[in-house]
């Protein structure tokens, strides 16, 4: 495989957004190797539909779309980084916040760190920001 490879797709601020980009990414990701259905593709597939979620929601119209990178290095590393033009960062509740939503960034920290990865935020040439996720790739599955 080469040393690098990545894809990206750019979708519209809107909630069925969601879905498109987490069908991309499961795609790119089969295309490279991790088969849909395997814990790890499963656990990326719910990291993407949280990153996007956010971008969909907490961009508050200012944002009018984002993109979604995936990129893999050496086979070695998978990131993924969903970007968005609003200004504001995430922010992490309290865990005493009893609330139906908000707990994404937890849940994506979790399935981050279960696989010895870990979530960074970037700042953007424009004002807006990235959100990457970056994980250890999973030796593909016989």
């Amino acid at each position: 495989m080469a040393d690098h490879q990545e894809a990206s797709v750019t979708l519209p601020t809107t909630p069925s957004s969601v879905a498109t980009a987490r069908r991309h990414v499961a795609s790119v990701l089969a295309e490279w190797g991790l088969p849909e259905g395997t814990d790890d593709a499963e656990a990326v597939r719910l990291i993407v539909s949280e990153l996007a979620t956010n971008a969909v929601l907490h961009t508050r119209g200012q944002s009018p779309v984002f993109t979604v990178e995936v990129h893999l290095e050496r086979d070695e590393e998978l990131r993924i980084g969903v970007t968005d033009s609003h200004y504001r960062y995430p922010r992490r509740l309290p865990a005493a916040v009893q609330q139906d939503n908000g707990r994404g960034l937890v849940i994506v920290r979790w399935l981050a760190a279960e696989r010895g990865g870990r979530l960074c935020v970037s700042p953007t040439e424009d004002g807006g920001k990235t959100v990457w996720i970056r994980l250890p790739w999973p030796v593909p599955v016989s």
